[in-house]
């Protein structure tokens, strides 16, 4: 389906590329095949924003499987017995993780396309392009780690009843999830 969509897609960049109007046409044109591999490097980067977009909002599957959210501690406020005060601290804490994780994807997009940049310079400077990748993947594990912190932090608002119980209510969802 995805497939199928993006064939699509390309499919319309390539038609509006080259269905271009006989007044925007230039003096000077480029040959066709040029024009071609230009039309397709601007749809590769767009296919490459369109993942590198979702992958920025749904995560990866590593970190869903690293610690409990905080957000489905709190929906399970009733279940896991969470006093009012143990609900402020945790929406407090999931808050201040939202703004920090919004910055940090922000940087890492700004690390992303200044790497795509380098790596569109003729001649390619690999020093540079080697500090920017090592930049985008400390960016990354920086999110990562302040989501785990986050979350431990979070766990350190329960007792040790309501964590036994979040754990119980983990493996449940755990089970639900494999299911088939």
């Amino acid at each position: 389906m995805i497939k199928r969509a993006l064939l699509g897609m390309l499919v319309c960049f390539l038609w509006l590329f080259l269905a271009r109007s006989a007044s925007a046409v230039d003096q000077i044109r480029p040959a066709f095949h040029e024009e071609l591999g230009q039309a397709w490097d601007v749809i590769g980067r767009e296919v490459q924003g369109l993942f590198d977009r979702w992958e920025d909002h749904f995560g990866s599957i590593g970190a869903r499987e690293e610690s409990p959210p905080i957000s489905m501690i709190t929906r399970n406020r009733e279940k896991l017995g969470l006093s009012t005060e143990q609900v402020r601290n945790l929406e407090r804490l999931r808050n201040s993780f939202e703004k920090e994780s919004i910055r940090k994807e922000a940087d890492i997009r700004v690390a992303k396309m200044d790497l795509r940049d380098l790596l569109n310079a003729q001649p390619v400077d690999m020093s540079k392009v080697e500090a920017k990748v090592r930049e985008v993947e400390r960016l990354r594990a920086d999110l990562r780690f302040a989501r785990i912190r986050t979350a431990e932090k979070g766990k350190e608002q329960l007792t040790s009843d309501q964590r036994e119980k979040l754990e119980a209510l983990l493996s449940d969802s755990q089970l639900i999830r494999f299911q088939p």
